[in-house]
């Protein structure tokens, strides 16, 4: 299988090495020319991708930031051949998919939403690793979501990477759910850090600390456009913790035992309830 590569940080550099590693063919593709001679040097790129040979891909991986991926659909569209099928891996959904569909009906390739669930807080090639998505769940967000075969084709496709599994969405209900899995963890995470405490925690800290903060080291300019192509369902999750917060906060400093152990105990049912086992 030939497989194109567009991107190769972190996200797009693992997918890389996977496919490489399972013994297929490589194109990569990136703006820093160092790190695409670097994957070349290593054997995990074959050959660089251009307008020529992306005519062989079996299958076009797009790990870019939504802008970035919008914009290589538009200028690479007409050469991509129908026979392939591509994916993106953006971590919004509703505005790559709608410009994938139309541009995949128009020029006939196949389009497919993606998006790993798996990641680091560090970035770039540099972190990369072939394993990175073993045991992960991959949300795909297909033209259609009831062709069994097709996503059977998909699953085929996308085995080198091994997966656990493949979760399909509409793109709306991926940007509405992952407002709340991810978005709304990095925001409260980088938020929280920014107490004054935080530079007297060293002594006082241990694992509740350690998994709060983990993701406030973030890559600010990816998660600025990914918060605010998500405005909409993130303002929703912002706007509904502050609340539960406010009625914490008026309990603590009113002294009301009851509510505060009535709030933490709705709490703790619910993490009961979600998850579906005990601690």
């Amino acid at each position: 299988m030939t497989v194109g590569i567009v991107g190769l940080g972190l996200i797009g550099g693992s997918a890389a090495k996977a496919y490489s590693g399972a013994g297929h063919t490589v194109l990569g593709l990136d703006t820093n020319a160092s790190v695409l001679g670097f994957a070349g040097l290593a054997g995990v790129v074959t050959e660089p991708l251009n307008r020529d040979n992306v005519k062989s891909c079996d299958l076009l991986l797009i790990a870019l930031l939504p802008s970035g991926t919008v914009r290589f659909l538009a200028e690479w569209a007409d050469v991509i051949p129908k026979s392939c099928l591509v994916m993106d891996l953006c971590g919004t959904k509703r505005a790559v998919c709608r410009h994938g569909f139309a541009l995949a009906r128009e020029y006939g390739f196949t389009f497919v939403g993606g998006h790993p669930m798996a990641g680091s807080h560090h970035s770039g090639y540099a972190y990369s690793r072939a394993d990175l998505f073993r045991g992960a769940s991959m949300i795909v967000v297909p033209p259609v979501t009831d062709d069994m075969a097709f996503l059977e084709h998909l699953k085929q496709l996308l085995l080198p990477l091994g997966l656990k599994c493949i979760t399909v969405a509409t793109a709306e209900e991926h940007d509405k759910n992952i407002a709340f899995t991810s978005q709304l963890a990095h925001v409260v995470s980088n938020a929280y850090i920014k107490s004054p405490s935080a530079g007297r925690h060293k002594g006082f800290s241990a694992g509740s600390y350690k998994d709060l903060t983990r993701v406030a080291w973030l890559a600010s300019d990816m998660w600025t456009e990914l918060f605010l192509e998500n405005q909409d369902f993130l303002t929703q999750e912002l706007d509904t913790l502050i609340e539960q917060l406010k009625a914490y906060r008026a309990a603590i400093a009113a002294g009301d035992a009851r509510t505060l152990h009535s709030l933490l105990e709705e709490g703790k049912r619910r993490k009961e309830e979600v998850d579906g086992c005990m601690p």
